[in-house]
């Protein structure tokens, strides 16, 4: 193997934005691949970038580590992913993104109609949350969409 055509553990982390530890967790975790050299140190094939930015992108939309796991299982293994295994993950997802827009949407548009009331507090505000009743419900933002919510991870 010629690890000339490899990236160190450095150049991975500033191609991809990523610190070497999570690079080093996501190796781990089964969710990126490194060889060794017989030094012992890493080396990521450049492939490896592409994966790195699905998990940016999942991680940025909230995904848990084991769900982008369990995507990132669908790629062929002994040989690099084409257009299509990356078009056919994309369309996979395709139907969580338009749901993360429609609430979005209803989000902007709940807002657009709190500032037009003028109070800008539900906890006072007599038409969307009188005498303060969401707070049985319990902590958080009780109107945000639930596509919205933190999704939490276990790992």
């Amino acid at each position: 193997m010629n690890y000339d055509d490899l990236l160190t553990i450095s150049e991975t982390a500033d191609r991809s934005g990523f610190s070497p530890s999570a690079l080093r967790y996501y190796e781990k975790e089964g969710l990126i691949q490194a060889t060794r050299t017989s030094g012992g140190q890493r080396r990521f094939e450049r492939q490896e970038l592409r994966r790195l930015a699905f998990i940016a992108a999942a991680r940025h939309l909230g995904v848990p580590l084991e769900q982008i796991r369990r995507t990132l299982d669908l790629l062929p293994e002994g040989r690099h992913p084409t257009k299509a295994d990356w078009s056919k993950i994309s369309r996979s997802w395709r139907h969580r993104l338009d749901d993360e827009i429609k609430a979005l949407e209803m989000l902007r548009d709940g807002l657009d109609g709190c500032i037009g009331c003028g109070c800008l507090s539900l906890q006072r505000c007599r038409l969307s949350n009188p005498n303060d009743s969401v707070a049985a419900r319990g902590p958080g933002a009780a109107f945000l969409p639930k596509a919205l919510h933190p999704k939490h991870d276990a790992g």
